[in-house]
C-alpha cells in the first residue's frame, strides 16, 4: 500500500498501523477499500476547503467507522455507528490518547450517517461525514477532479461497491433491525430484510400511553 495517494499521505504511525491491523483482522477487503477512500476523499475535500484537520485522527476514524458493522465488533442491541465509536474509544483509550482526541474519534464514527448535523462539527467529524457521503452516495461528486477521483480508486478498487454495500450494511445490523428505526439504515432494513416494516414516529406517538 502506498503511503501517498492523489498527493495525500496515509498516516503510517504506530498508532495508525495498530488500528488499520484490526481492520485487516476483522473486515474485509470491501471494507478495507472502502474505509480508506472515506480517509482520502474526506482529506481531499478537507484540503480542498484549506480546512485545518488532524490526519490521524480522520484516519483512525475512517478504519473504525463501519467497524461494529462486523462480527468481532457488533453488539446485540446498539447502532452499528455505536459500536464502531465504543471499539475506537477503548482501542485509544488502551494506548492512552488524550481525552479530546478520543471525543473527536468517537462523534466522527458515530454521527457519520447522521444527515444535518454532522456536517456542522469538528472538522474530523464533518470529514468523516463527507468522504462517506462522497464514496457511497456520490454526494458532491464533481468536487473531485476525475484524475484525481480515479488516483483513489485505482489505489483502493471499489470492485462492485454499488452491488455489495448495502447487503454488507444488513449483514451488519439484521439481528438487530430496531436499531435502525429513525436513522437512514431502516432503509436497507425495507429493501432488503424480508418481513419488515418500516416503524413510524407518527404511531409511536398517536399510540403512546398518554391518555389525552
Amino acid at each position: 500500500m502506498s503511503n501517498v495517494v492523489a498527493n495525500i499521505r496515509i498516516p503510517d504511525s504506530k498508532l495508525a498501523v495498530e488500528a488499520a491491523e484490526l481492520l485487516r483482522d476483522h473486515g474485509d477487503e470491501l471494507l478495507w477499500n472502502h474505509s480508506h477512500r472515506v480517509f482520502l476523499f474526506g482529506a481531499l475535500q478537507g484540503s480542498q476547503a484549506g480546512i485545518a484537520y488532524d490526519p490521524e485522527l480522520l484516519y483512525i476514524s475512517s478504519l473504525f467507522h463501519d467497524l461494529g458493522l462486523t462480527p468481532a465488533y457488533s453488539s446485540p442491541d446498539k447502532r452499528f455507528e455505536v459500536d464502531g465509536a465504543n471499539a475506537a474509544r477503548e482501542f485509544l483509550q488502551s494506548r492512552g490518547v488524550p481525552r479530546e482526541s478520543i471525543r473527536l474519534v468517537w462523534d466522527a464514527i458515530a454521527l457519520h450517517t447522521t444527515i444535518g448535523i454532522a456536517q456542522y462539527k469538528e472538522p474530523e467529524v464533518a470529514l468523516i461525514y463527507s468522504g462517506v457521503g462522497y464514496d457511497v452516495m456520490g454526494e458532491n461528486f464533481e468536487r473531485i477532479a476525475p484524475e484525481v477521483r480515479q488516483q483513489v480508486v485505482d489505489a483502493f478498487p471499489r470492485n462492485q461497491f454499488k452491488q455489495r454495500i448495502l447487503s454488507a450494511f444488513l449483514e451488519g445490523f439484521k439481528h438487530k433491525p430496531e436499531t435502525t428505526f429513525g436513522n437512514i439504515k431502516s432503509d436497507v432494513c425495507e429493501l432488503l430484510l424480508p418481513g419488515y416494516k418500516r416503524p413510524s414516529f407518527c404511531d409511536c406517538v398517536l399510540h403512546s400511553q398518554w391518555p389525552e
